[in-house]
């Protein structure tokens, strides 16, 4: 890459790349190279703007507040299965859209906006409507965000590919999760702490600032500088999309990260239910915020450093993060099981939820780094919409299948998703690497 000293934009992404090597671009064109330093700071702040909006969006904590605020609590069972899901559900025929398009960043932009409008109509719900016509419109408009969602996730890591060397990729999502950490301990005492019971228009503004910073990482992201791509399978979306579930038959090592990737959702799924077992013993309006600032925190501390580790290594990185989860999920359930939660004191699950949140950002990034190292091109977007696809329909039926058994305990479901993760650790042994 040509070096311009006197661009403090080159110098500061030199200083945080540590940019040396001169192989580092060998995975992308010189002419895309030479743009590396601004694209990696406007996907960069794309990325914290957004996570911060996913926080005052987020579905266990604003918007279930919100639905029995309005006076619909029976719809809250679904917010987390709609958000988590809903954007990975049709990603498929969104690929292969996304695919027929030499330049991609604009369905990035399209998602940002899409995601923008939607948290503005949940915000018009709640100002005008009551009830579960209300809570019904909140539904409606996460619907909508997660197929806006399902937009940024395929474009984001087709253009992350296409503009960022592979050597960079992991360094870039892990400095983005611990800025967006860190303004988010910031943003949960501003906003959170010491509120006390806060109005529904309070709610609804923090709706409207949520929209506002995705409007402006559209902004940003329409800035970054891609060039065209490979265009091949132009044809019919949905038909291509069925032609690339072929994959999972005909391509081993994808299908073998699947079902990886599907065995490690323990540490996804596992957190609320240490959130609940800790809402039994305490007030549970202090821990709402106690669980916030541990989240943040978590991502803050931990994101840069499994960013680089996954960058040598994302294989690793995953079995690292497996262990650390299906480690704490075991020892949680154990303890709990034998001492009682009674016994453990008020700070034990929080301690657990934070190495948990760490643990989930190492299997995060490392399977995000790995999606993205192991396959070029349109390979790229095939394989990230097929596999969020599979297990947008995993986490529903995994999701069921915990709830029908915490009926019978919470400590049951801990134990189950700590064997599940115990399972993932070997199977991400077994892969092959790819940095």
């Amino acid at each position: 890459m040509t070096k311009h000293n006197a661009d403090p934009l080159d110098q500061l992404y030199s200083l945080i790349a540590n940019e040396e090597d001169a192989r580092v671009c060998k995975d992308i064109p010189d002419d895309a190279c030479r743009e590396v330093p601004k694209n990696f700071f406007l996907i960069l702040a794309s990325n914290v703007l957004t996570k911060l909006g996913d926080l005052l969006t987020s579905p266990k904590t604003v918007l279930a507040w919100l639905m029995s605020a309005v006076g619909a609590p029976a719809l809250v069972a679904w917010l987390v299965p709609i958000r988590e899901s809903g954007s990975m559900l049709p990603q498929m025929v969104i690929g292969a859209w996304v695919r027929r398009k030499p330049v991609r960043k604009w369905f990035w932009v399209l998602g940002s906006f899409g995601q923008a409008l939607s948290v503005m109509a949940m915000a018009a719900s709640v100002w005008f409507l009551e009830g579960y016509a209300a809570g019904a419109g909140i539904v409606a408009g996460l619907i909508a965000f997660s197929l806006a969602r399902g937009f940024c996730s395929v474009a984001m890591k087709d253009v992350q590919g296409k503009c960022i060397p592979k050597s960079r990729r992991g360094r870039l999502s892990g400095l983005a999760t611990t800025l967006g950490g860190g303004l988010t301990v910031v943003m949960t005492f501003l906003l959170f702490w010491g509120q006390g019971d806060p109005s529904v228009a309070f709610y609804s503004l923090l709706l409207l600032l949520a929209a506002g910073l995705w409007i402006i990482a559209g902004i940003l992201f329409a800035g970054v500088e891609e060039y065209e791509g490979e265009t091949s399978g132009g044809g019919n979306a949905l038909a291509e999309a069925l032609k690339s579930l072929s994959l999972l038959r005909d391509d081993a090592p994808f299908r073998h990260f699947v079902i990886t990737r599907a065995l490690l959702l323990c540490s996804a799924l596992a957190a609320p239910y240490f959130v609940v077992l800790a809402q039994q013993e305490a007030d549970g309006s202090l821990l709402l915020g106690v669980f916030l600032l541990v989240s943040s925190l978590a991502s803050s501390i931990s994101a840069s450093v499994w960013g680089w580790m996954a960058d040598a290594s994302s294989r690793k990185t995953m079995i690292r993060g497996a262990a650390i989860a299906s480690g704490v999920c075991l020892i949680v359930a154990a303890t709990t099981f034998f001492a009682g939660s009674q016994e453990l004191g008020a700070w034990f699950y929080p301690a657990a939820f934070f190495v948990l949140q760490i643990a989930h950002s190492g299997v995060r990034l490392g399977r995000k780094t790995y999606l993205v190292d192991m396959a070029g091109g349109n390979k790229r977007t095939d394989y990230t919409s097929v596999s969020n696809s599979v297990i947008g329909v995993l986490l529903l039926v995994t999701g069921a299948l915990t709830a029908a058994l915490s009926a019978i305990s919470e400590v049951a479901v801990i134990l189950v998703l700590g064997l599940m993760g115990a399972a993932g650790l070997v199977s991400a042994t077994r892969l092959r690497e790819v940095s």
